[in-house]
């Protein structure tokens, strides 16, 4: 019997999914079970598996269509069943001849994308070109607007090299500057092209580059407008919703981190590699079960303390962000945190990170360390009611002792929601985790 296939309801705030890829085509036969289409939402990409078996005999929308869930996307049938009513009354089409493979990408030394042009590929797309030294600009995509699959990766092939053109005799060679010298090998400027009278000097290139520089066409638009995808659109929706909803204020506190250096270092000897987001999991969700307030969340203005720590780590994405959530984390132990952080960030990033990891959340660290930022306002993961803002760890003068030395200081940030958490509330919060952080051992306390 006929089955129209619609687009599934993931999670219970999902409203549409875009069709990222099929995974057969019209005419094949597929079996229950068997995986039909990839969906990709405002979180992830989900593979969608057949619920039944027969003939791929129609789909409605093509490859990068965004779909209301509950539409219908395609059509199971068996090869020689007609379909028609469900086409709306339109004669039913014959089953497709199944198409030949396709091709690999053409082979290409040449970059198929202008300079400077952004190259869009899957997560697993880059990772796959990383470990195989692949330029993803040579690469042709496949997918939809062009985007770069991993099967583009896997069948790219470069072309072969061309045959050396004979050794042609070297020229004399312009004499220059040592700095108009240095600068051209690093530009890879021919210096015969200058054309000084004397001796190239470093102007010289700069007045070379200047008349060589490419102008924009006559006419060229000087704006382009992108649509915003759905992780991105789903971001503004959340990030203008926490906006409204929380009176918002951020506190900052520096922390001394020569013990968690030392604690780390300790661990590492011990062949107990955590990173410092796996240690400040572990710390932060001690000090949360002294501090329930929090650790709470809002809800038509009632106040919902959480008896756990369910610990929200920010992941950042290509193309957005996501935050899954470490549950329990206040129960588990530190390599049992490491752990489940490497695995969360590995599954987002390949977009197959599943729905319940994104939900329930109690607390929400995001860590901007790694780009040098030293403070900066976080904005609350709603229902939650504050998150923690993790800076960069620098070498800083600081006092002790009535002597200046010289510390490794890093400073939290916490936004926290004015209309649950006064300020002396969040400010003995954050004073609870310095302390934990700059005496380790109070964690047995």
């Amino acid at each position: 019997m006929a089955k129209v296939v619609v687009m599934p309801k993931l999670g219970l705030t999902m409203t549409e999914g875009t069709v990222s890829k099929w995974l057969k085509k019209v005419g094949d036969e597929i079996k229950s079970g068997e995986p039909f289409f990839e969906v990709e939402t405002d979180k992830l990409t989900n593979t969608i598996e057949a619920n039944t078996d027969g003939v791929v005999r129609h789909f409605f929308v093509e490859e990068g269509t965004t779909v209301p869930v509950l539409d219908k996307v395609a059509i199971i049938a068996a090869a020689d069943e007609d379909i028609s009513a469900l086409l709306g009354g339109a004669p039913a089409a014959a089953a497709a001849p199944e198409a030949p493979a396709a091709a690999a990408p053409a082979a290409s030394a040449a970059p198929v994308r202008a300079p400077g042009e952004r190259v869009v590929a899957a997560p697993a797309a880059k990772k796959l070109a990383k470990e195989l030294g692949i330029d993803l600009a040579l690469v042709p995509g496949t997918g939809p607007n062009g985007r770069i699959t991993l099967d583009d990766v896997k069948n790219w092939k470069p072309a072969p090299a061309a045959p050396a053109a004979p050794a042609a005799e070297e020229a004399p060679k312009t004499k220059a500057s040592p700095l108009a010298a240095a600068v051209a090998k690093d530009l890879g400027i021919d210096l015969d092209k200058i054309g000084a009278k004397d001796r190239v000097l470093a102007e010289d290139i700069l007045r070379y580059l200047e008349s060589t520089r490419e102008k924009a066409p006559e006419g060229a638009p000087r704006e382009e407008v992108v649509p915003m995808n759905g992780m991105r659109k789903a971001i503004a929706k959340n990030m203008l919703n926490s906006h409204m909803t929380s009176p918002t204020v951020t506190s900052n506190l520096s922390v001394d981190m020569s013990a968690m250096k030392a604690y780390r270092e300790q661990l590492k000897a011990k062949e107990i590699k955590v990173s410092y987001t796996d240690l400040l999991v572990k710390f932060i969700a001690k000090a949360l079960t002294e501090f329930p307030l929090l650790n709470c969340s809002v809800e038509d203005n009632k106040i919902v303390y959480k008896h756990y720590v369910n610990m929200g780590v920010a992941v950042a994405l290509d193309n957005g962000l996501v935050v899954p959530n470490v549950p329990d984390a206040d129960k588990k132990s530190l390599t049992e945190i490491s752990k489940e952080i490497k695995e969360l960030a590995k599954l987002a990033r390949e977009g197959g990170l599943p729905m319940e990891k994104l939900r329930g959340g109690t607390f929400t660290i995001t860590n901007l360390g790694m780009y040098g930022i030293e403070s900066f306002t976080p904005i609350i993961n709603q229902p939650e009611v504050a998150i923690l803002g993790v800076t960069t760890m620098e070498d800083r003068a600081v006092v002790r002792g009535g002597e200046i030395v010289i510390r490794p200081m890093m400073t939290l940030s916490l936004t926290f929601d004015h209309r649950v958490v006064d300020g002396s509330v969040a400010a003995e919060f954050l004073q609870r985790v310095k302390a934990l952080l700059e005496n380790p051992a109070l964690m047995l306390a």
